[in-house]
């Protein structure tokens, strides 16, 4: 289980190796979606870590358990 909270670019790095592929940007955010699921996540490109809701409803949105991440 990943400590809370996390940087952007360190949720990124884990869904690309979860099989997520960057879709698009829409500025400041990245959508990423997963071609076996369909499902997506999107992103907030911010500086500093990112809060603790804003990650679990990133990883809620592309269907990713805590402990799996």
């Amino acid at each position: 289980m990943p400590k809370l909270p996390l940087r952007a670019r360190e949720i990124v790095k884990r869904l690309e190796k979860l099989g997520f592929i960057c879709d698009h940007t829409s500025g400041s955010h990245m959508i990423f979606y997963h071609p076996t699921t369909k499902r997506r996540a999107v992103v907030p490109q911010h500086r500093g870590d990112l809060p603790k809701g804003t990650v679990k409803a990133i990883l809620r949105e592309a269907g990713i358990e805590l402990k799996k991440f």
